[in-house]
């Protein structure tokens, strides 16, 4: 009973070669991403004439790490504890949410500050700058938006 639609669902993802144009099977891909962060600039609503709006944020997402260990002596036994250096790194992300429901309600509520989980897709486009010099951007495209803490109060936990 389960062999088949198991099957079914791993054979999406497979990809067959083979001479004839018929037997031709589309080849599944995925394009997804996940951020937890917290918001680095109130939102702000683009509208380029002819095009849907735009909700624009930016979102920082933290790395940590320890570096190096220290020893702690204790009597007669020797502790190895990773009590180093904490090193952090934080990556800025571009959030753009085009969803109309979404699009408003994210640039409504979202500030500065706000603790936010992100799902979408990642993008890289070419535009024009101001001084006609062609630049590329990478951007997160939302497609779910879940408010965790409205930035008021950071981290009272």
């Amino acid at each position: 009973m389960w062999r088949r639609p198991a099957w079914q669902v791993l054979r999406q993802f497979v990809r067959h070669d083979s001479d004839t144009v018929t037997s031709l099977v589309l080849e599944r891909s995925m394009n997804r991403v996940q951020l937890l962060g917290r918001v680095g600039q109130d939102p702000i609503m683009r509208q380029v004439e002819g095009k849907n709006p735009v909700t624009i944020f930016s979102l920082a997402t933290n790395e940590m790490w320890r570096t190096g260990d220290s020893e702690v002596s204790q009597g007669a036994l020797l502790f190895l504890c990773t009590l180093g250096d904490i090193s952090q790194k934080t990556t800025w992300h571009r959030i753009s949410v085009f969803r109309p429901g979404l699009r408003d309600v994210t640039y409504q509520y979202v500030r500065k500050g706000s603790r936010i989980f992100v799902e979408g897709k990642i993008d890289y486009g070419e535009y024009t700058d101001k001084n006609n010099v062609r630049r590329q951007a990478t951007t997160i495209i939302a497609d779910n938006v879940i408010f965790l803490s409205d930035g008021s109060v950071r981290d009272k936990v």
